[in-house]
């Protein structure tokens, strides 16, 4: 305490203060008088000694506490119920310990997420490759028939596709976990964005014969990005499409109303078991119908765009009574968010 320069300052200033009263009360009043300033002045000072080495000590409790989350000591409670600014800055310190506690501790599971994630594509990846690498080495046996040769070739080429739309999923995916992706507040006609989603699905449905109806009020519209949330309707559809039968239907209706915009795509399909429905938005997850080309990303994808957008993406399903999807977009004065 008597090193710090105040403290120094202080006291001398008392000093003079001091001197200056008992003189004065000396040479206007009597010795007495001068002796009471002497004494009051003593008592003074030795008040605020004491109440500056008090403020001391707790201020080094302070910067020992803080030594102690510096290397990791996060459960400390400095809180205390008192008046005063001291305890108003212990409570702030706890406050901010907290914070730090807490974002130290999301760290940790995206330690854990990302080593997660690189295991799966790991995984992912494996597969398409071995099986490249397998048809590579027989393609360089000179004897192999040229029926074989084609089809291995276009094995190949399946398999690089494969690798090529899951790269490029897992780089979207990444973009909206790390939101750098700005969507786009645009009022989107819901006829507009059913119609770019449904494209690409055209011709396996037709392969499989299957039964698209699309129902909706041609004014009914939301605001946001068409080409993200056309991408998310595509993946769902994708979904509905592959587990759905030769010759099945597969179902999208859409409205709007005061609240929100409502997007439902439902199919016929055998449905998702119940212990699998409350994990088909997990990255990675393949359910138990889940075909052998499946990554388990697609809903995934549609999920993160969907709630990126202040939107909602729910599921519902029964064994052996096809699956609904429900997407909702909420307004907020006036405007879809």
């Amino acid at each position: 305490m008597w090193r710090n320069r105040e403290i120094k300052l202080f006291f001398i200033v008392i000093g003079i203060v001091t001197m200056a009263g008992t003189a004065a009360a000396g040479f206007l009043l009597s010795i007495q008088s001068a002796g009471m300033v002497i004494m009051t002045s003593l008592m003074l000072a030795l008040c605020s000694v004491f109440f500056t080495r008090w403020r001391y000590r707790e201020i080094e409790k302070l910067s020992g506490y803080l030594r102690k989350i510096s290397s990791g000591d996060v459960s400390l409670d400095l809180r205390d119920n008192h008046e005063g600014e001291l305890s108003i800055l212990k409570n702030d310190i706890y406050k901010v310990t907290l914070m730090l506690s807490e974002s130290r501790s999301q760290l940790e599971r995206d330690k854990l997420t990302l080593t997660d994630a690189l295991s799966d594509i790991s995984h992912q990846l494996k597969t398409p490759l071995t099986s490249m690498t397998v048809m590579a080495d027989l393609l360089s046996d000179s004897s192999l028939e040229e029926s074989k040769r084609a089809e291995f070739t276009g094995n190949i080429r399946v398999q690089l596709e494969r690798i090529e739309w899951l790269v490029s999923s897992l780089l979207k995916l990444s973009k909206i976990d790390a939101g750098t992706i700005a969507f786009k507040k645009d009022r989107v006609p819901l006829r507009d964005l059913i119609d770019r989603a449904v494209q690409p699905v055209l011709i396996p449905i037709d392969i499989k014969e299957q039964t698209l109806i699309v129902n909706g009020a041609e004014d009914a519209a939301f605001t946001g990005d068409l080409r993200w949330t056309a991408e998310a309707l595509i993946n769902i559809l994708k979904n509905c499409v592959e587990h759905t039968g030769h010759g099945g239907t597969i179902s999208i209706s859409y409205e709007e109303n005061p609240l929100f915009t409502e997007i439902s795509i439902a199919d016929d399909g055998p449905g998702i078991s119940r212990e699998d429905l409350p994990y088909i938005f997990r990255r990675f997850y393949k359910g138990k119908n889940a075909g052998d080309d499946s990554v388990g990303i697609g809903l995934a994808m549609a999920h993160s765009i969907i709630t990126g957008q202040h939107g909602d993406l729910e599921v519902r399903s029964e064994k052996g009574d096809g699956t609904a999807f429900s997407i909702k977009f909420y307004k907020r004065n006036g405007q879809s968010e």
